[in-house]
């Protein structure tokens, strides 16, 4: 668990997103650190009786890794049985609408239509009789990763420029010659005048929003729209979070977005220099704005992201849309949190086999929870049973 301020600046310091291949939550993870406990190797004991005839079968991704995991029973999991499994179950049945088509997560995925949404122990009862859990483990052999949060931004909007609505999010050029500018050339050299989607009323949950990558626009003229990535320039990202502790401008403490939107209130003329530390720069575009207002933006598998049930893991290491047990625990604390996850999002920097970012939703909560998580963690994923 992260012991100081300068150990969970995931947010600002390490962004964990801009750029996601396949999904419109895209974002590009740059950041994780794993941590490393050698723990004893685990062996497969029986676990139900209903299990008797099954043996563990991997999914086509995984026979070609070399990842390392090995069989476990169910009552390794730390909190298995007091985890409520009812909102999991949705995003588990979300994850079956694409996980279906797959030969081995057919049968399991049909299977799970019988099963009553609302009874947790049948849920439970399902798992256990249909999958397998797999201890992950790191290539030197430690079972314990780094898991951070990572949330969709809310912003204040309009979709034309008036008022307080100044900051312009873009639409993709759609010029290749331009990937290789910078943030500050693309802005003065004027070729994105006319490509604007929506103005937003902050620079600096602007370049936040950047850093996500997806998230939602409050409309001065009612209603609510979605953005997600739509593409970004060939620059690397550089942490302008970084540039304000580095020249001494905020503590550890304050770099947070609050702490960074008071700096910027304190230092309006100074703004555009500090965002222009990033040359990287983040096109967006406009969402089906159909879901569910409880639902999270579409993720790598292309379902909508459940809060605090959607991890961002390695698609090389971890099957995508897999059911993945997670122990961590709450941000800066030692509070356990022990839940099934579904493995429905990717990152270019979520590397490694016990490394993933945890969805915590849309909101100020959320914010806060994003920004503080990098906490050490275990992981479990969960593989069908072949008949």
């Amino acid at each position: 668990m992260a012991e100081s301020p300068e150990e969970t600046l995931i947010l600002p310091l390490d962004p964990t997103r801009i750029s996601r291949s396949k999904g419109l939550a895209s974002l590009t993870r740059m950041a994780g650190l794993s941590t490393g406990l050698i723990l004893t190797g685990m062996i497969l004991t029986a676990c139900s009786t209903s299990q008797t005839g099954f043996q563990p079968a991997r999914t086509p991704q995984y026979t070609d890794t070399s990842t390392p995991m090995h069989p476990t029973s169910w009552q390794q999991l730390p909190g298995w049985h007091d985890d409520n499994l009812l909102s999991a179950w949705s995003a588990f049945r979300t994850s079956c609408e694409k996980m279906a088509r797959k030969p081995d997560w057919a049968s399991v995925c049909n299977d799970a239509r019988h099963v009553d949404p609302l009874d947790s122990r049948a849920i439970r009862r399902y798992f256990e009789q249909h999958f397998t859990p797999f201890t992950l483990s790191n290539s030197d052999g430690s079972t314990v990763g780094t898991i951070t949060g990572y949330y969709e931004p809310v912003l204040r909007g309009s979709r034309t420029r008036h008022g307080p609505y100044q900051v312009p999010l873009y639409r993709n050029a759609g010029n290749s010659s331009l990937m290789a500018a910078s943030r500050s050339q693309l802005i003065k050299s004027g070729v994105l005048r006319g490509r604007e989607l929506v103005w937003v009323d902050d620079p600096v949950e602007a370049a936040f929003l950047q850093i996500q990558g997806s998230g939602r626009i409050r409309l001065a003229e009612g209603g609510e729209m979605r953005v997600g990535f739509a593409g970004a320039n060939d620059q690397p990202f550089q942490s302008f979070a970084r540039w304000l502790l580095d020249h001494h401008e905020i503590t550890p403490a304050q770099a947070t977005l609050p702490g960074i939107k008071a700096w910027a209130n304190a230092n309006p003329g100074r703004v555009q220099e500090m965002l222009n530390v990033n040359p990287r720069f983040v096109f967006f575009r406009e969402l089906d704005n159909t879901h569910k207002d409880s639902d999270g933006p579409i993720g790598a598998q292309g379902v909508p992201l459940t809060p605090e049930r959607s991890i961002a893991i390695d698609p090389d290491e971890i099957p995508l849309g897999a059911p993945v047990f997670l122990s961590t625990t709450r941000p800066l604390s030692n509070q356990r949190m022990q839940r099934l996850m579904l493995a429905q999002d990717t990152g270019s920097a979520i590397k490694g086999t016990v490394r993933a970012d945890f969805f915590w939703g849309h909101g100020d909560e959320a914010s806060l929870n994003a920004g503080r998580m990098k906490q050490p963690g275990q992981m479990w994923v969960f593989l069908p049973n072949r008949r």
